[in-house]
C-alpha cells in the first residue's frame, strides 16, 4: 500500500504569509503612531480654535464646527446657553466646567470616537467658564479622515510588499526549486544526462551544483556497475563452460580407456570370425541358403568391426596435420558424397559461401569426416518430412573473442576475421531442449535402436578440438530447426591453432590408454550418428 501523501503548502505561500504578517504588524504599529500623532495635532488645532471661539464676543461669534453648543457656567452653578439650540447643559459638560475653573486653564476632552468633543475655557476672574460640546458626527468626521488615510497607507504597504515579495520569491527561489524538482524526477525516471541549471539565490545555486555533482557520481557508479555486471556474467559463462568442459573431458577420458580396452579384447576375435566366415563362404559345395546366411553374418561382423573402429577413433583420434582447407569446397565434396544416396532422395542440399570467408587451417581428412557426420545427421533428420532442406553456410568468424564481445558480432577493433565458420542447418524436427546438454556425450543418440551408436557427434567434436577449433549446437537461422557450427582457425591464426592442437594431443596422450589396432583388413567407413 502506497504511503498517503500529506498536502503541504509551498515555500512561496509560507514565506509570503510570514512576510505579510510581519508587514501587517509593522504597519499596524506605524498606524498607531500616526493616529496618536494625529490625535495630538487634532487636540491642538481644535483646542486653539475653540478657545478663540469661546473668547469671541457674541456678535462676532462664528462657529468653528457648525452645530457646536456653548454654555456659560457661573460660579454658583447656574448655566446660561450661549448658542442657539444649546438647551440644558449635560452633566459631563458641567463637570468639565468645574474642572477648568479649578485648574484655571482650558481643558479639552476628545473622548471616544463616538463621544462628542468637549472643551472648558475659563473666561474671567469672576469664575465664569465657557463650555462647548461639538456634535457627535463632527467628532467622527474629524477622526475618520485620518483613520482612512492611515488604513489606505497600511493596505497599500501590505499589498505592494506582498506582490513584490511574491515576484522576487518566484523568480529567485521558487522557480529554481521547481526546476531542481523536475531534474530530480527525471533522474528518478532513469533519464541519464539530466542536469540542473545553476541559478537563483546562492543557496538554490549551491543546491543545483550539489545535485549535478550527485548526478555525475551516480552515472559513473551506474556505468561501473553495468560494466561489473557484464564482466561478472562473462566470468560466470566462462566458469560454466570450463565446468562443462572439465566434466566432459572426464567422461571422454573414461570412455576412451573403455574403448581402448574393448577394441583390444574384441578386435582380434572379430577379425578371426570374419576370416572364418569368409573362408566358409568360399566352399563350392555350400547350399545357396547357407551361403546367403554366411554373407549376412559377414556383413554384421563388418558392422561390429566398424563400431570398434569408431571406438578406436574416439579413444585415440589421429594427430591432425594442419594445412590450408577451403571449407566451402570441402562442404561441396561432402554433399556430393551424401546427396546421391537413395535414402536422401528429395532432400534439397545447398552450399553457400559468404564473401570474406578465409581459408581454414586444418587437416583436410578430419574436416571431411566432421562434415560427413554432420551432413548424414542432417539428412536423417529431414527424412520423411514434407519440407526437406539442408543448408551449409561458410562465413567469416571470430574465434579469439574478448569478454566485451557480443556473441556473433564482429569486434570493430580487429581488421580481419581470425576464424572461419561452417554452419550446417536443417529444417527437421529439431532437438529436444532436455537433450541439448548431452548431444555431444559419447553413446548418446536420438536415433532408433540399431541405427546409431552415439559416437558420431562425440567424434566430430573431439576432432574439431584437435584442429584448434570447436563444434557447437547453435541457434538456427529462420526457417531451420537445428544448426551446428564448426569453427576453425584461419590461415593467419595457424600458429595458435597448431599450438592448441599440440596441447590437445599431449593431453590425449597423457589421459587416454593405448589402444591395440584392429586386425588387418581395414575398417569400414564409420556411420555418422547424432
Amino acid at each position: 500500500m502506497a504511503p498517503r501523501r500529506i498536502a503541504r503548502s509551498g515555500v512561496q505561500a509560507e514565506v509570503l504569509a510570514s512576510l505579510a504578517l510581519v508587514m501587517l504588524l509593522s504597519s499596524a504599529a506605524l498606524a498607531a503612531v500616526l493616529l496618536a500623532h494625529h490625535e495630538r495635532s487634532l487636540r491642538e488645532l481644535v483646542g486653539r480654535a475653540l478657545v478663540a471661539e469661546a473668547h469671541a464676543s457674541r456678535p462676532a461669534l462664528e462657529a468653528f464646527v457648525p452645530g457646536t453648543r456653548w454654555w456659560i457656567v457661573h460660579p454658583d452653578g447656574r448655566a446660561e446657553a450661549r448658542s442657539p439650540l444649546a438647551g440644558l447643559i449635560d452633566p459631563a459638560s458641567r463637570a468639565l466646567a468645574d474642572a477648568a475653573r479649578r485648574r484655571g486653564e482650558p481643558l479639552l476632552v476628545p473622548g471616544a470616537v463616538w463621544d462628542p468633543i468637549r472643551i472648558g475655557v475659563p473666561l474671567d476672574a469672576r469664575g465664569r467658564v465657557a463650555v462647548g460640546s461639538l456634535p457627535r458626527d463632527a467628532s467622527l468626521r474629524l477622526r475618520a479622515a485620518a483613520a482612512g488615510v492611515v488604513a489606505a497607507v497600511v493596505a497599500a504597504n501590505v499589498a505592494i510588499f506582498t506582490a513584490l515579495g511574491a515576484w522576487l520569491l518566484r523568480r529567485r527561489v521558487v522557480r529554481p526549486l521547481q526546476r531542481l524538482a523536475g531534474v530530480a524526477r527525471a533522474l528518478a525516471a532513469g533519464e541519464a544526462g539530466s542536469r540542473a541549471a545553476v541559478e537563483g539565490v546562492a543557496e538554490a545555486a549551491a543546491l543545483a551544483r550539489a545535485m549535478n555533482e550527485m548526478s555525475e557520481s551516480l552515472e559513473e557508479r551506474t556505468r561501473a556497475l553495468e560494466k561489473a555486471v557484464v564482466e561478472l556474467r562473462a566470468t560466470n559463462a566462462d566458469l560454466r563452460r570450463a565446468r562443462q568442459g572439465l566434466a566432459r573431458a572426464e567422461r571422454l577420458a573414461a570412455v576412451g580407456r573403455l574403448a581402448a580396452g574393448v577394441a583390444h579384447e574384441i578386435g582380434n576375435p572379430i577379425g578371426a570370425i570374419l576370416a572364418l566366415v569368409d573362408l566358409a563362404a568360399r566352399d563350392p559345395g555350400l547350399a545357396p541358403t547357407s551361403r546367403e546366411q554366411l554373407e549376412r553374418a559377414g556383413r554384421e561382423g563388418g558392422r561390429v568391426r566398424a563400431i570398434l573402429r569408431q571406438l578406436l577413433d574416439f579413444s585415440r583420434p589421429p594427430l591432425a596435420t594442419p594445412g590450408p582447407v577451403d571449407l566451402a569446397a570441402a562442404a561441396e565434396q561432402a554433399v556430393a558424397l551424401v546427396a546421391p544416396q537413395r535414402r536422401y532422395e528429395g532432400v534439397a542440399w545447398s552450399v553457400v559461401r559468404e564473401p570474406g570467408a578465409p581459408t581454414a587451417s586444418a587437416d583436410a581428412q578430419a574436416v571431411a569426416q566432421i562434415l560427413l557426420n554432420l551432413l548424414v545427421n542432417a539428412g536423417d533428420a529431414v527424412r520423411g518430412r514434407a519440407s526437406r532442406k539442408v543448408e551449409v553456410r561458410v562465413r567469416p568468424a571470430y574465434a579469439a573473442r574478448r569478454r566485451d564481445d557480443e556473441p556473433g558480432v564482429p569486434a570493430p577493433a580487429r581488421d580481419a576475421p581470425d576464424a572461419v565458420e561452417c554452419l550446417i542447418q536443417d529444417d527437421g524436427g529439431g532437438i529436444d531442449p532436455a537433450d541439448r546438454e548431452r548431444i555431444f556425450d559419447p553413446f548418446f543418440t536420438t536415433k532408433p535402436p540399431g541405427e546409431g551408436t552415439g559416437l558420431g557427434l562425440a567424434n566430430a567434436a573431439l576432432l574439431a578440438g584437435e584442429l584448434g577449433g570447436s563444434l557447437e549446437l547453435v541457434e538456427p537461422s529462420p526457417g531451420f530447426a537445428t544448426a551446428f557450427a564448426l569453427r576453425l582457425p584461419s590461415r593467419r591464426a595457424e600458429p595458435g591453432a597448431r599450438t592448441r592442437a599440440a596441447q590437445a594431443a599431449a593431453h590425449r596422450a597423457a589421459g587416454c590408454a593405448a589402444d591395440t589396432p584392429l586386425p588387418a583388413g581395414g575398417p569400414d567407413k564409420p556411420q555418422a550418428d547424432r
